[in-house]
C-alpha cells in the first residue's frame, strides 16, 4: 500500500467512525482543534496528518489509533 493509499484509508476510516457516532465534520474538527476545511482534507486523504493530529482525532472520537489505521 502506498503512502497516498494509506492517507485515503485513514481518512475514510475517520469519516466512517465519525458518521457512526453521529458527529458532524465541523463538530469533530472543533473537538480535535482542527480547522473544518483541514478535517475535510484529512477525510479525503489529501493531507498527511502528523501523529499528534491523528491522536487528537482519536481522542475526539474516543477511539484507539488502531481503530483508524
Amino acid at each position: 500500500m502506498t503512502a497516498d493509499e494509506r492517507m485515503v484509508a485513514f481518512g475514510k476510516r475517520v469519516r466512517e467512525v465519525r458518521k457512526s457516532k453521529g458527529i458532524s465534520q465541523e463538530k469533530l474538527a472543533e473537538m480535535a482543534g482542527i480547522d473544518r476545511s483541514y478535517m475535510g482534507n484529512i477525510e479525503r486523504g489529501e493531507k498527511n496528518v502528523t501523529l499528534k493530529k491523528a491522536y487528537e482525532i482519536c481522542d475526539a472520537l474516543d477511539v484507539k489509533i488502531q481503530d483508524l489505521i
